[in-house]
């Protein structure tokens, strides 16, 4: 069994330190890979025959449980100093080159933009996708067509009008 988990560590552990890294700080994200590699070995029993999507989706999780922990300590740093900290800028768009684009992803929602780079930068198929989100094929592609349509959207918006920013909003018809 050892030999196994560290054939699949050695195999998986780039692609899910990169798919955390894009995410995350790189300190942050090396403790988090360790930690998805921690639940794996715990697991590994049970894995599935392909396990990366598995795995994209522990580190997914785990990355989650170390945002909430960090908005726990800020919240009681924040309570015992008496006044807010600047937030920190978003790191996982930052790889993306062209401006127009991080601004429109950067205009998604959070599950629109996780749907859209699960697809577009990780090369998950919507089998994987949909593991890593923990939902159905077919809801998965539902998000995935919905985000696609907001992009669009948004990034024709920032075409027509390139020096203001657009905010994504639903338009309200009077009577």
């Amino acid at each position: 069994m050892e030999e196994q988990f560290t054939a699949m560590f050695r195999e998986h552990y780039p692609l899910v330190l990169a798919f955390v890294s894009r995410r995350t700080d790189q300190a942050r994200a090396h403790d988090v890979v360790a930690e998805a590699f921690t639940v794996a070995w715990r697991h590994f029993e049970r894995l599935p025959d392909e396990p990366l999507p598995w795995l994209y989706r522990v580190a997914r999780n785990c990355l989650a449980n170390a945002v909430r922990a960090d908005r726990r300590q800020t919240r009681v740093a924040e309570k015992i100093a008496g006044h807010g900290l600047e937030p920190e800028p978003d790191h996982a768009l930052s790889v993306i080159t062209d401006t127009g684009l991080r601004q429109a992803l950067h205009g998604l929602s959070p599950g629109d933009r996780e749907a859209l780079l699960l697809v577009g930068w990780e090369g998950l198929d919507n089998q994987a996708a949909a593991t890593v989100l923990g939902c159905s094929v077919v809801a998965f592609k539902v998000r995935l067509h919905r985000a696609r349509r907001r992009l669009a959207r948004l990034l024709a918006l920032a075409d027509s009008s390139p020096v203001e920013d657009v905010p994504m909003a639903r338009k309200v018809r009077s009577a």
